[in-house]
């Protein structure tokens, strides 16, 4: 049994406990908390371990909570700590808590990528990761882009790839940073995702741009993307049919839009109505000259949940991608 402690019980953290206590072979020995809310009050019903991140032990008696120690005792007791922190966070955590107590550690896209050895797309780079003491788990957008480009590439091979990222302005629960009634572009050419791929992707040649919108349900990313052989749309279909964490959208289904893939989600009786698969509308792949053009939804805050789930394994010495992927696979009902 791998030990797993969680640092940070947010939006990616509280999907990873769920993740974690669903393997066979690993064991949740807690979570951190700042302060009480109600994810921690949910947390300790399903009998998780909180440990206090802060000398506020009070706080926590008041709402009924007893301790189980703080993060000092929760790293001791693990073998491996998921970092869900919001950044910075997880760099400092790193700094000063993972490196003193020689304790392995996988980190969240939010982090730069010199906070760990390797960054990580199970699809594309378990085998790199096997053994490494930091993984960084890449982004939501960038898992979502390495996941089809990936695929591509071993197929078809990629000339290059250009997408345009229309980015949700905030996670549903976010109120803080909303209602937002406007369309934001980003002025970063070309902005960070593509950079971020080609650390899982070495030698994809690919170039992002972005743009934040009003909405808080996915992202989308419009794709063009130059083959070396050439393929035609039912060979890229039937690619993206069989690529695992990839799920292509039947023109029959009528489903057009993001909201109708959160209903259709919610329908199939995903767990808070998630879906960790990258999304890719049927009707929506064509060629044109030559390059290939498709749209896909990212759902953010779950498409990184499995990667984080083998990033614990290949951290950990587990030397078999396709067997832990499928394991995960089947653990969270991804088809």
């Amino acid at each position: 049994m791998i030990k797993i402690g969680i640092v940070g019980y947010g939006t990616i953290g509280k999907r990873v406990a769920d993740a974690v206590l669903l393997q066979d072979d690993m064991q949740l020995m807690g979570i951190t908390a700042n302060s009480f809310n109600y994810k921690i009050s949910l947390a300790y019903k399903k009998k998780i371990p909180v440990f206090n991140l802060k000398n506020n032990i009070n706080d926590f008696k008041a709402h009924g909570i007893e301790l189980a120690g703080n993060i000092n005792d929760l790293i001791k007791q693990s073998d491996i700590i998921v970092d869900c922190s919001p950044k910075p966070y997880g760099k400092e955590n790193k700094e000063r808590y993972y490196l003193p107590l020689k304790k392995k550690a996988i980190f969240q896209g939010g982090e730069k990528k010199d906070v760990a050895d390797i960054s990580f797309v199970a699809q594309c780079n378990y085998n790199d990761s096997i053994g490494k003491d930091y993984i960084r788990v890449v982004s939501c957008n960038t898992t979502g882009l390495s996941r089809t480009l990936n695929a591509l590439d071993r197929e078809f091979g990629v000339v290059r790839a250009r997408a345009t990222l229309i980015r949700r302005a905030a996670d549903p629960g976010d109120v803080k940073k909303g209602p937002l009634n406007s369309i934001i572009p980003s002025f970063e050419l070309p902005s960070h995702h593509g950079p971020d791929v080609r650390t899982v992707l070495y030698g994809m040649e690919v170039f992002t741009t972005a743009v934040v919108v009003p909405t808080t349900l996915m992202h989308m990313h419009n794709l063009n993307v130059v083959l070396k052989k050439k393929a035609e749309v039912e060979e890229v279909v039937n690619l993206f049919k069989r690529t695992e964490r990839v799920k292509v959208i039947p023109k029959n289904q009528k489903i057009d839009s993001t909201a109708q893939i959160m209903e259709y989600a919610k329908d199939l009786h995903r767990i808070r109505g998630d879906i960790m698969e990258i999304c890719v509308w049927e009707q929506g792949i064509g060629n044109y000259n030559g390059e290939l053009f498709f749209p896909q939804a990212v759902h953010q805050e779950a498409d990184v949940i499995p990667e984080n789930i083998d990033a614990i394994r290949a951290a950990m010495g587990f030397k078999d991608a396709v067997k832990s992927i499928k394991k995960t696979n089947n653990s969270l009902g991804i088809n």
